[in-house]
C-alpha cells in the first residue's frame, strides 16, 4: 500500500491523515499533511535533516506528541519539511525531518499550525494498512 496524506474539513481547522502499510509510514504522511497546511511541499528541498523524537502511552497520543513536535521544529528552527522518516517501538518514536529554511517568497506560507489536537484523533488498522489522522489548529 503506497503511503498518502490529505486534508479533511472540521470548522475553522485542518484535519490531516497520513495512510500507509505501516504505522510509522501513516505517521510520516500524517507530518507531510500537517507541512501541506502551510505550504506547497513540493516546493521544499529537502536539504536538511533534523531528528525529532516522542513517547507517549499509546498510538494516538504518540502522534499527537510527534506533530507538535514537528511544529515545534519548524516554529523555531523556521523551517519547512517535505520529508520524514519515522520508526516506532513500544510507544518510542524516533524520526526525522528533512527540509529547509522558509522562503516567504519561494514558499508563500498559507497559516500557521500552532498544534496538533485530540479531535477526531486516531490510529488505526484500516484495510491493508494504516491510517493516522487528527486535527492541527491553524
Amino acid at each position: 500500500m503506497p503511503g498518502r496524506w490529505e486534508h479533511y474539513e472540521h470548522e475553522a481547522d485542518i484535519g490531516v491523515r497520513g495512510r500507509g502499510a505501516s504505522m510509522a509510514a501513516a505517521f510520516e504522511q500524517a507530518a507531510l499533511a500537517l507541512t501541506a497546511v502551510i505550504a506547497d511541499t513540493g516546493a521544499v528541498r529537502a536539504r536538511e535533516a533534523v531528528p525529532i523524537q516522542a513517547q507517549a502511552p499509546d498510538d494516538e497520543l504518540l502522534l499527537a506528541e510527534w506533530l507538535n513536535a514537528v511544529v515545534y521544529e519548524m516554529a523555531t528552527r523556521r523551517m519547512l519539511f517535505s520529508r520524514f522518516e519515522v520508526r516506532i517501538d513500544a510507544g518510542r518514536l524516533a524520526g526525522t525531518a528533512w527540509g529547509e529554511g522558509i522562503d516567504p517568497a519561494r514558499h508563500h506560507p498559507a497559516v500557521e499550525v500552532k498544534g496538533a489536537t485530540y479531535t477526531t484523533l486516531r490510529v488505526a488498522r484500516e484495510g491493508q494498512g494504516w491510517i493516522a489522522q487528527t486535527v492541527v489548529d491553524v
